[in-house]
């Protein structure tokens, strides 16, 4: 009965609509900074490299490299702060989590781009 009752209360604070995204694609996220009075969003753009969780509980993982400086920052997916994802651009992946990308450097942490059904040759 709790779990029911929970479910129901999450559900009002889940957003409608969630861009599809998966593990390896890059992704700009769109973050709202508030400052004194002040409202403005911030550009996160990096690569997926984990998502975790359910429900109002899921969160994903985004790194890029800065300045040669590693930063990752993980976002809850339904967080009132977080006012967009934009996909950008997808990989191909064979891992549920791209954990070993942090030991990589340069052209190392490239991952292999997906192709769409769009591009695909037509007779």
């Amino acid at each position: 009965m709790n779990t029911e009752f929970l479910k129901v209360v999450e559900a009002a604070s889940l957003k409608k609509e969630i861009p599809y995204f998966e593990i390896g694609d890059t992704v700009e996220v769109h973050c709202r900074i508030i400052e004194g009075d002040k409202e403005r969003l911030q550009l996160f753009t990096g690569t997926v490299i984990a998502r975790r969780g359910s429900g109002i509980n899921e969160t994903f993982t985004v790194r890029r490299v800065s300045g040669s400086e590693g930063v990752e920052r993980v976002f809850p997916l339904h967080s009132p702060n977080v006012a967009d994802v934009r996909p950008i651009r997808s990989a191909k992946t064979r891992r549920a989590k791209l954990y070993f990308l942090r030991e990589r450097k340069g052209k190392a942490v490239r991952l292999k781009e997906r192709r769409s059904e769009h591009t695909v040759r037509a007779k």
